[in-house]
């Protein structure tokens, strides 16, 4: 059985419709988990994700880690029972009224404890090794100042398994190559950690709808290395998200294909600064 299918029982549930023996699993075992001296830190953002929330934390909830952690939650103005979930399961939470990917990402910075930050997204499912495996990747490596993992998408009946596995691999050696002189743009937020430290003298970008998490990582090249972990065991499960918004699984695969054939050699040149698009930016 794949490790996240008992997640996934939950996963597009409202609030109301989860067992309350689920519920009470999830806040006992967080409770266990979290520490007042932490020295990894689990920052997960989350607007409007009732449906998606619980089962992120469910996993969580099973987390193996022998460094100390505490998890807590950023709840970015949302009008569902998002609020709810955090309370009910133990998450410490902080309301951003300020709506935006930057906004909640740079609150949970500045309230985070630890010395490390593992940034999660609350629609992603997280394998139970996941936490301590990137944090190792920081706390053994000092010359690591941030490091980033592959993710994959949950089978489901609008997207073949076959497709999926060609479209993750393609995708995984394009990142790859991409990871040699421009890793800051293989740097996805649901799958990220980084010291926080030098996090908060870059800080994330609020200005924009999307890409602070690629732009935090551009700014923290001058004071390491970005490392990019190749690990079944640190390998997160997804849903659609921004790839639904091109219509179908073979559109979405084509306009990233023909974007990739585009920048052709070009992932091989160190880039130091990049152009604002204008319809990336909030107004």
């Amino acid at each position: 059985m794949k490790w996240y299918k008992k997640y996934l029982s939950i996963y597009e549930k409202e609030y109301k419709d989860i067992p309350i023996e689920t519920i009470n699993e999830v806040r006992n075992k967080i409770t266990k988990l979290q520490n007042d001296n932490p020295l990894v830190s689990i920052v997960i953002i989350a607007y409007n994700e009732e449906k998606h929330l619980l089962a992120n934390l469910w996993s969580l909830s099973d987390t193996i880690c022998h460094y100390p952690i505490e998890i807590i939650g950023i709840d970015n103005n949302s009008v569902d029972a998002t609020a709810d979930i955090y309370k009910n399961t133990g998450v410490k939470y902080y309301k951003e009224e300020r709506h935006g990917c930057g906004y909640a990402r740079q609150s949970g910075m500045d309230h985070a404890k630890g010395k490390y930050c593992v940034c999660m997204d609350a629609d992603t499912i997280y394998p139970p090794h996941y936490v301590e495996i990137m944090s190792k990747k920081l706390i053994c490596s000092p010359q690591n100042i941030g490091v980033y993992s592959l993710w994959s998408y949950f089978p489901d009946n609008n997207h073949s398994y076959l497709g999926l596995k060609i479209y993750e691999s393609l995708r995984d050696l394009y990142l790859f190559l991409q990871s040699f002189k421009r890793p800051e743009l293989n740097v996805r937020g649901m799958v990220f950690a980084y010291r926080i430290e030098e996090g908060k003298k870059v800080g994330f970008r609020v200005d924009i709808k999307r890409g602070e998490d690629g732009s935090l990582a551009l700014g923290l090249k001058k004071y390491g290395k970005l490392f990019f972990l190749h690990n079944k065991k640190a390998r997160a499960i997804t849903g659609y998200g921004t790839m639904n918004i091109d219509g179908s699984f073979f559109n979405s695969f084509k306009k990233r294909a023909i974007k990739a054939m585009k920048n052709g050699f070009c992932i091989f040149k160190k880039k130091s600064k990049y152009m604002d698009q204008e319809s990336n930016i909030i107004k």
